[in-house]
């Protein structure tokens, strides 16, 4: 990306959601998509398990991830997810309504981006009824699109206090 003040090169800024340039020391922080993601736009060297095409930078909650801009999927370390979760939950309300999980999710069958290992699929632990892939070797979770608000919005028993 270049800077919208004077068009040099932008760099990411480690562990921030923000890019900054170091000729005119702007700081930019991109509009968060309908998703709640603020996609940076520096791409990673690891690829979507779904698309193939090459993961970027991502913040939602204030944290860091890997994003895909085509389907929309997320590649979240497991200690970043639990913080995602519960910043989000003292955001957002909790919803009653449940939704069943698609079981037909649990055949599929994807490589970690990170290690090329086969990720475990199986229901997330909390609320939302999600059917997710996570890679306990790399420690990263996979989340389809519209999966994280489902765990989000939940209710669970874990985060019942924090309401």
């Amino acid at each position: 990306m270049t800077c919208p003040n004077c068009g040099a090169p932008m760099r990411l800024e480690p562990d921030q959601e923000s890019l900054v340039c170091d000729y005119c020391h702007t700081v930019h922080f991109p509009e968060e998509n309908a998703e709640g993601v603020r996609v940076l736009t520096e791409p990673s060297p690891l690829h979507c398990p779904v698309c193939a095409v090459p993961l970027v930078h991502a913040a939602v909650a204030r944290q860091r991830m890997l994003y895909c801009g085509q389907c929309r999927g997320m590649l979240i370390g497991m200690g970043t997810f639990i913080a995602i979760v519960h910043n989000l939950r003292v955001r957002h309300e909790i919803s009653a309504e449940a939704h069943q999980p698609d079981w037909t999710e649990m055949e599929r069958k994807i490589q970690c981006p990170q290690c090329g290992h086969e990720m475990d699929t199986h229901p997330y632990g909390g609320g939302g009824n999600v059917i997710i892939e996570d890679c306990e070797r790399c420690e990263l979770n996979w989340l389809d699109d519209g999966e994280l608000q489902r765990i989000v919005q939940a209710p669970d028993r874990e985060y019942a206090s924090d309401v």
